[in-house]
């Protein structure tokens, strides 16, 4: 847990991660926005298929779920196996958005698969390619890609993930995206987890969730002055208080 996964700031909009999810995954691409005009249907599958940077390309995706045309998702079946688990999560998110459960499926395998692959990107401590650090990429994305589907299925499959070190650093953001209400009593339970990073998270997560139910928890933290190990260094007490200061008004959740 040394490695900075991501850091967050206002609700949790900016994204860093130690695993390659970068800033970018939350800014409009070039290759998707040119000007006033917006690019066809077919252009958007030419895209989606001749880009190979996933954050470029999870923006393909979007743009593609945006147009609602579900008659493309034949001609991406075969992305549903790729050999890269980013790019497949992509396509993934391109049938989920557009209806189609296998989707949903193909993203939640990935975050069980630690299979080894052909291409590893990731490189280890001593300059080598890593598998297993592309393994827990791999799983890494899966579980922001379904914050990204704002799906309540997903949150009795992403709770456990609260104590996987693989991905649980996303995870809090995962579920706030989401914004269900059954996520709250864990992510309350979250907040004795031993590394201050993971209860700065859960906090910004409560408050995306507007817990009012969380505040008799977070006033226990304003005096916990262990800081996280992203952004500003914010510490769980302050942003315990800044917690407070906004949920004092939520009604209990």
């Amino acid at each position: 847990m040394g490695e900075v996964r991501f850091f967050s700031t206002t609700a949790l909009k900016g994204i860093v991660a130690r695993l390659g999810i970068l800033v970018a995954l939350l800014l409009p691409s070039p290759h998707v926005i040119h000007g006033q005009q917006r690019p066809s249907i077919s252009e958007l599958l030419r895209q989606f298929e001749g880009e190979r940077v996933f954050w470029r390309q999870f923006e393909v995706a979007k743009a593609i779920v945006a147009t609602n045309d579900a008659s493309v998702l034949p001609q991406l079946e075969s992305w549903l196996t790729h050999e890269d688990r980013h790019l497949r999560g992509n396509a993934a998110f391109i049938f989920c958005g557009l209806g189609d459960t296998r989707g949903f499926d193909v993203i939640v395998s990935i975050l069980g698969d630690r299979s080894e692959r052909r291409e590893v990107h990731k490189i280890s401590s001593v300059g080598l390619p890593s598998i297993q650090r592309q393994i827990s990429e791999d799983r890494y994305y899966a579980a922001h890609l379904l914050g990204d589907l704002k799906d309540p299925r997903a949150v009795p499959i992403l709770v456990p993930l609260l104590a996987d070190p693989d991905v649980n650093y996303i995870v809090p953001w995962s579920l706030g995206q989401i914004s269900n209400s059954s996520a709250i009593a864990p992510l309350i339970g979250s907040l004795s987890d031993p590394n201050p990073s993971m209860r700065v998270l859960v906090i910004h997560a409560l408050v995306e969730l507007k817990a009012g139910g969380a505040l008799p928890r977070l006033r226990q933290l304003l005096d916990d002055n262990a800081r996280s190990n992203f952004d500003k260094f914010e510490s769980v007490a302050e942003a315990a208080q800044v917690a407070v200061a906004k949920l004092k008004s939520e009604p209990a959740r």
